[in-house]
This record gives C-alpha cells, sequence and structure tokens, in this order.
C-alpha cells in the first residue's frame, strides 16, 4: 500500500506547536505533500526539515512568511523539480515534484498551492493567470510516461456539492464559473482524475477540507472542499480508500488521505 497525505498547514511553525509532527508519525504515510509553509530553510528545526523516517524537500517563497510548498518521502526519490518555469510565480514557492520509482511503477507526486484571489482583485487576476499558464504544465504531466499524483490546495470548489452555501459564493474567489470550469478542462479533457469523487461520488459535508476562521464554521460545518489529490487514470484506479482526518485541527485546512494499492518494497 502507498499512503499519500496532503495538508494545507497554513504555517509550518504554527502546525507543529498543535502537534502536527507526534501525528505524522502515527499515520504510516509513505509521501506527505505540504502547502503553505510559511517559512525559509533557516527557521526550520531539524525535525520539520526531516521528519523521523522521511527525507524533506522544500520550496520556499522568497517572501518571508509566505506561502511555500514541501515533500515529505519515506521512498528513495529518483529527482525533484521546483517551479512552473515562471518568474513571478516561481518565486512565490508553488509546485514541487518528486519522481519516485516503485516496483511496479515509474511515479511522481506533486505538492501544489495554487493560488487564492480571495484577498482582491489584482490577486484574482494573477490567479486566473497561474491557472492558464499551468494547464499546458498539467497537460504535460499527464503525458509524461509515469504515473503521477498532484496534491494540494488548488483553491477552487468545483460543483455544488463541494462547499455548504454554494448559493451565496457564487461570485466569490474560489467558486467562480470560470475557475470550476477550469476544473472540468483539467478533468474531462486533460483525463485527470479526481480521486476522493473518484471514491465518494455524491458526499457532501463530508467532504469538506477547509473552514473558515471566521464565525463559528468549523462548529458548524460550513466548510470548502479546496485539497484534492488529482491523478493519472493508471493510479486512480488503485485507490482503495481515502478520509479527511478533522479529529484534531493542525490548520484551517483538514489533512487529505489516500491509499493506493501499490507495491512500495
Amino acid at each position: 500500500m502507498l499512503r499519500v497525505i496532503s495538508l494545507n498547514l497554513n504555517g509550518i511553525r504554527s502546525a507543529a506547536t498543535k502537534g502536527f509532527f507526534p501525528w505524522l508519525q502515527a499515520q504510516n504515510a509513505d509521501v506527505v505533500c505540504l502547502q503553505e509553509v510559511k517559512a525559509q530553510m533557516a527557521d526550520l528545526t531539524p525535525e520539520m526539515q526531516n521528519p523521523q523516517g522521511f527525507a524533506g524537500h522544500f520550496y520556499c517563497a522568497e517572501k518571508k512568511g509566505y506561502s511555500g510548498v514541501a515533500i515529505y518521502s519515506r521512498l528513495p526519490t529518483q529527482g525533484v523539480t521546483c517551479g512552473v518555469e515562471h518568474v513571478d510565480y516561481d518565486t512565490e514557492g508553488r509546485f514541487i515534484k518528486a519522481d519516485i520509482d516503485l516496483p511496479d511503477m515509474a511515479l511522481s507526486v506533486v505538492s501544489l498551492y495554487l493560488p487564492s484571489g480571495s484577498s482582491s482583485e489584482e490577486r484574482q487576476l494573477v490567479k486566473f493567470a497561474f491557472m492558464d499558464h499551468f494547464l499546458p504544465r498539467l497537460a504535460e504531466l499527464h503525458r509524461s510516461g509515469r504515473e503521477v499524483i498532484v496534491c494540494g490546495d488548488w483553491n477552487i470548489a468545483h460543483k455544488e456539492i463541494d462547499l455548504k452555501n454554494w448559493k451565496s459564493n457564487q461570485k466569490n474567489s474560489g467558486f467562480l464559473p470560470e475557475e470550476r470550469a477550469w476544473l472540468t478542462r483539467v478533468i474531462d479533457e486533460l483525463g485527470w482524475v479526481d480521486v476522493y469523487r473518484r471514491l465518494h461520488p455524491a458526499t457532501t459535508d463530508e467532504s469538506y477540507t477547509w473552514w473558515s476562521n471566521r464565525g463559528q464554521a468549523w462548529a458548524k460545518n460550513v466548510g470548502w472542499r479546496l485539497d484534492y489529490q488529482f491523478a493519472t487514470p493508471g493510479i486512480a484506479a488503485r485507490a482503495h480508500a481515502t478520509s479527511i482526518f478533522k479529529e484534531q485541527r493542525f490548520s484551517d485546512h483538514a489533512p487529505l488521505i489516500v491509499d493506493y494499492d501499490v507495491a512500495t518494497a
């Protein structure tokens, strides 16, 4: 079994104070994809850089306390690639890919942090521009000849069942028609599989992975499904279990856990 976890930490140092690393050691994970690390390498303790049993690979933003992605892997990596070949986005640390050769397949795992557009109209335009730039990169990954899992915070709720208050959010970033249509293209035109939805096609309230810190969103489960594992069809077909861990909070996001029937040794 291959267990892959994705989590937006909203700050690795903050998550550490909330028990993230002891929890991680108990998960029997093989690969862990993190987003919004919000730190520079010099800010990280040895445990944060390489938790026991894992090798850590980081791509930090140039701006301190902002963005950044990482991958922890128990499995040997054959290569790590950072960035999407665009200077404006790569200074923000939004993409890291690790190549992992398993006994029965060549696998690549990506940690992605797609920009949010909720803070301003300007950032929404940045988000749209990133989406336009990233779509052909997704196509390249899909036809690379490797099985690929793209984990991360995509900052888009795809369909009405993916957020609590869909009617009132149709004009808000994260549920705009253009964003949702783009995610449909990722699935229908490029051939990526939404692994969670493959296993849970109709789940609503239990599918959320993010809750606003405002009001009583967490207590009332007024959430959004923003975190995904999109996979190429071969490995997506091997996904047999998925869950969203909500018993303990490390962030405003919850860990998305997927188990794949793949030999790891």
